[in-house]
């Protein structure tokens, strides 16, 4: 699948949004989704599609819709994707003023028309200048809308329902009510604009250039421009603008900005140096590693601003209801203004066509299509500010209905930082020699443990001196070291050798056991430290009602238990391959309810499968990690897995949230539409139930961006 991202510059319409990605997915070889919040139409072509042709298509669709929309390819070159949107946000800026111009005209007009007793045909005359200079372009949208076959659209039911006024006679109200909804919908855009700005502002990470050193010269660049292998200088105050190696200096960092935490870390000659952290104190000089579009800034801005496109259940009904919503309440309001009249004596048309009219008016399903999409999106902001990056609304959503929370052991719940803290040599080794040899064989794995190992044995190791490697899958490594045959594993390849070791070693740590030509040379204890953040973790998570805590790991079965009676986990599986832990989630995720939702959680790097596996997939510790980010739906910036539960409370919060205005849009829609039947709502009250709502719920759906006390 090719991709493509369009960007439709000018677009403030939720309803319309939705309307093109509908009509959009319906084109063959096409995947589409509207990101409404940053104006975002990402298409997935088909590879032997005539991509060209799609887009063109695409166009069409906007401007079918929204035909004063600016459809414009999104760059990879953020300085150009800048420059559209501040040209963007200029134009959006005249049109307002115009707006705000012809609104003060003719509230003038309405005015002297209103206050002062003229002649029928002048009255109508002010009222109907004072209309077209108000409400001239919405009648125009509504024809040309018309036209494309576009007939349900809002523009349509207000032109129907101030033009019907005036053919009732009622010239004021239907002014009035066309300036109050457009009055309305400039206060609605401006709401939309400043909560998108909200919530950029939350993740305000991006570095705005780079002190490139050129010889003995320093130049401010952008960070796109920069190449790996060059140099930068960071002075106090600046931000890190891509990712590096620290070559000199020394300073304090504030990583807040990617990992929620206040405490800063301290950088040396050595550390990586992330983009997005900010220096506080010391210069550093930095060798760049990575392009600014592989950077931890550039991932994590992706990630925050396309998460939108992955839309949550409650996202996609609420569309979908909207789609149908608006042609029942049109027709509905049709039966009103003919129906009553013909079967009930004493009925004026004309009574019943204003009621119709007030109908129309209440249909419109904005304040549902925009402060929905708003919520989750304010929630995924939040969340990033806290150093949780949840790549979709569906996930966030998904986090309230959560059962079962599976941990890995290594990284997530400890330190997965091992020492060897014994050195038990048997059968006339020394210390000396059951180190060198289990050094010799551990020395081509990654695995911590294994480099905890190496990193014990101080000497270099001699890679001409190891033969024959061989890794034996979950159980150990058989080598050959100096012509000496040497095994080193777990008490299973003992056994399977026959040979006689200490099996019954008391400790909470892992136990490495060695043989040298099929003799027992004795073993070694490697210790990992629980995180202090661990307990507390699980303690908070069965505060919010998780039902089942549990933890994988392949170490002993001893060391597993320990662990898990120390953390007061509810279940320990031990001594699991890779295999067996897929095999073991799924049997606990048969275990769930229909409607529950099985998270796991590992360090993202060695737990791949799993984590692909459960129904959220978190990456823990994973700061600058590109697998990590790859890999898991959640990932959680620090090191911390209580950060679980406050993505667990963000998700709860932003759910009420968006239920709140849910029940809110939906409860006074229909007390109106009734009242408006019942001929005991003007249109006033009718404007009030469509902009007014919606302002509302847009003012609520900002809430769930604070997430400090969460």
């Amino acid at each position: 699948m090719l991709k493509r991202e369009l960007i439709l510059e000018g677009l403030n319409c939720a309803s319309c949004a939705s309307k093109i990605e509908c009509e959009v997915n319906k084109l063959s070889g096409v995947n589409a989704s509207m990101n409404f919040m940053n104006k975002t139409l990402t298409l997935e072509i088909e590879a032997d599609a005539a991509v060209e042709t799609i887009v063109d298509q695409v166009k069409l669709i906007v401007h079918k819709h929204e035909p004063d929309v600016k459809v414009v390819l999104k760059s990879r070159n953020a300085k150009k994707n800048i420059k559209e949107n501040s040209e963007d946000e200029h134009e959006i800026g005249d049109n307002r003023k115009t707006q705000i111009i012809k609104l003060a005209i003719g509230g003038a007009l309405f005015a002297i028309g209103l206050i002062f007793d003229f002649q029928n045909w002048l009255e109508l005359t002010l009222f109907l200048i004072s209309y077209i200079i108000v409400g001239g372009d919405i009648v125009l949208r509504a024809i040309k809308g018309i036209a494309r076959g576009q007939v349900f659209s809002e523009h349509f039911l207000m032109s129907v329902a101030t033009i019907g006024a005036f053919f009732v006679g009622a010239y004021p109200e239907g002014v009035a009510v066309m300036m109050f909804y457009l009055v309305g919908e400039l206060f609605q855009d401006m709401a939309v604009d400043h909560s998108r700005k909200s919530i950029s502002s939350l993740m305000d990470i991006r570095p705005d250039y780079a002190n490139l050193k050129v010889g003995n010269e320093l130049q401010k660049v952008s960070p796109e421009d920069v190449n790996i292998g060059d140099m930068i200088l960071i002075k106090p105050g600046e931000k890190i603008p891509l990712d590096g190696k620290v070559i000199e200096g020394l300073s304090m960092v504030d990583t807040s900005a990617l990992t929620g935490e206040s405490i800063p870390r301290e950088l040396e000659p050595g550390h990586d140096a992330l983009s997005g952290f900010v220096n506080k104190n010391g210069v550093l000089t930095v060798k760049v590693t990575k392009s600014f579009g592989d950077s931890t800034v550039s991932k994590i801005l992706d990630l925050v601003e396309n998460a939108s496109n992955r839309k949550a259940p409650t996202e996609q009904f609420i569309t979908k209801f909207a789609r149908y919503y608006t042609p029942v309440v049109v027709f509905g309001a049709l039966a009103l203004a003919i129906i009553p009249p013909l079967m009930i004596p004493g009925a004026v048309f004309s009574d019943w066509v204003y009621r119709a009219l007030v109908f129309l008016v209440v249909s419109c399903p904005c304040a549902l299509v925009i402060s929905i999409p708003l919520g989750f999106f304010g929630g995924i902001g939040g969340a990033s500010k806290r150093g949780i990056l949840i790549k979709g609304s569906n996930y966030l959503e998904a986090l309230n209905n959560v059962e079962t929370v599976v941990f890995d052991k290594t990284g997530t719940l400890t330190k997965g930082v091992f020492k060897v803290t014994q050195t038990n040599p048997q059968n006339d080794y020394t210390k000396a020699e059951l180190l060198e040899y289990a050094a010799y064989a551990e020395s081509y794995s990654n695995h911590p443990i294994a480099q905890s190992i190496t990193n014990a044995y101080h000497a270099e190791i001699d890679q001409s001196r190891i033969k024959n490697y061989q890794e034996i899958a979950g159980n150990g490594i058989s080598v050959t070291i100096n012509g000496n045959e040497v095994l080193a594993g777990n008490s299973k390849l003992m056994d399977n050798e026959n040979l006689r070791h200490i099996d019954d070693v008391e400790t909470s740590g892992t136990v490495i056991h060695v043989a040298i030509n099929k003799k027992y040379a004795g073993h070694i204890v490697i210790s990992d430290e629980v995180k202090e953040d661990s307990a507390h973790a699980i303690k908070e998570l069965k505060s919010l009602g998780i039902r089942k805590t549990v933890m994988l790991t392949g170490d002993l079965k001893s060391v597993g238990d320990k662990i898990g009676k120390q953390l007061g986990l509810d279940e320990v599986y031990s001594e699991l391959l890779p295999e067996d832990k897929v095999e073991k989630l799924e049997w606990l995720e048969s275990k769930k309810t229909p409607k529950g939702k099985l998270v796991f959680v590992g360090d993202g790097i060695n737990d791949a499968p799993v984590l692909a596996r459960a129904d959220i997939g978190v990456a823990m510790g994973c700061l600058g990690s590109d697998a990590a980010i790859e890999a898991a739906d959640i990932v959680i910036m620090t090191d911390e897995p209580s950060k679980i539960a406050s993505a667990i409370r963000i998700a709860k919060r932003t759910r009420v949230i968006v239920f709140q205005n849910i029940v809110f849009a939906l409860v006074v829609k229909t007390i109106f539409l009734a009242l408006g039947a019942l001929g005991l709502a003007s249109m006033w009250e009718a404007v009030f139930a469509d902009v007014g709502v919606a302002l509302i719920a847009i003012f609520n759906a900002m809430r769930v961006m604070n997430t400090k006390k969460i």
